[in-house]
């Protein structure tokens, strides 16, 4: 297989700068060339003599059409690269992107212009949401005078659970603390959740499950109860619109509960849990595992639906 580097972001969000950058680190120097395609030219432009010195070759693809599995191949055999790396235009929608069979995406990477966010956001969310989607590290770039980077860290988390998002400004890295933005104390002896901070707990948690461990939370949710999980497990939770109204989650984590055979799906109740962290097989490894202290019947919250818009 051959690996592939995507490299996602719109017009001036600093995609060449951080492929620049990743071309000219050491640990790059590595053995064999490298097939840069580019889909679309910004400001900043490649330097020769960065290319040559990191055994890279550039082709430019400017039209969408172009894009397409024969023509990948071709430039596969007119420079037999042993890896890929891949600029891809932004205004093109991911979700229509096609590789060759023998491509394999080893790793896909966002970068974002802070300060433009909230008008992509606004606008071009679908966009924005198919880069998100499978991206394993988000860059949020040119993050001087923005004040609200957690309400980034949350739309962005809420599409892609998974990702590592990273926030920089003139000076470096971002190392910003976001725990004085919770809406709730953790240091309450039950953290009471509500719409806005279900949300964030939910997402938090994913990070900084060790901020929770040991503490309790309680929050209204509904019971969902997956067909393969073991007995004596339920999943409490809420849908959230992550998106858009098209773009439904439920996000929820594993509930130890004795009781659990007893609820429905779907039903509405009120959990109040201890929070640990476990291993579980749906997980993958370990997550967020809560121990139920108290489960009660209770009535669907006057908005069901979640948002992080």
């Amino acid at each position: 297989m051959k690996p592939v580097y995507m490299i996602n972001g719109f017009l001036e969000s600093g995609k060449t700068e951080f492929i620049c950058y990743t071309l000219a680190q050491p640990y790059f120097q590595i053995k064999g060339k490298t097939l840069l395609i580019v889909c679309e030219e910004g400001e900043v432009e490649y330097d020769a003599s960065l290319l040559s010195k990191s055994r890279t070759v550039m082709e430019v693809i400017q039209e969408e059409e172009e894009f397409n599995t024969s023509n990948l191949v071709e430039l596969e055999k007119k420079h037999r690269p042993e890896r890929i790396i891949i600029e891809y235009n932004g205004m093109w929608n991911f979700k229509n992107m096609k590789l060759p069979w023998h491509w394999n995406i080893e790793q896909q990477i966002t970068t974002i212009d802070a300060s433009t966010f909230s008008m992509y956001f606004t606008n071009m969310r679908s966009l924005l949401a198919e880069m998100l989607r499978k991206s394993e590290m988000i860059i949020f770039n040119r993050c001087d005078d923005v004040e609200d980077l957690g309400l980034y860290r949350r739309n962005v988390k809420a599409i892609s659970p998974k990702a590592d998002i990273v926030f920089e400004d003139s000076q470096g890295e971002v190392n910003q603390i976001f725990e004085d933005e919770l809406p709730y104390n953790l240091d309450d002896p039950i953290i009471e959740l509500d719409n806005e901070g279900y949300g964030i707990w939910y997402l938090d948690s994913m990070d900084n499950l060790e901020r929770y461990e040991g503490k309790t939370v309680q929050f209204v949710g509904m019971v969902l109860k997956p067909s393969d999980f073991p007995k004596g497990f339920f999943v409490p939770g809420r849908m959230a619109m992550t998106c858009c109204a098209d773009d439904m989650a439920f996000l929820g984590y594993a509930c130890e509960y004795e009781k659990a055979s007893l609820l429905k799906d779907r039903q509405w109740v009120k959990v109040t849990a201890k929070v640990t962290k476990e291993y579980f097989a749906d997980y993958g490894g370990e997550g967020p595992v809560l121990k139920a202290v108290s489960v009660e019947q209770t009535r669907a919250p006057k908005e069901e639906i979640i948002s992080f818009m």
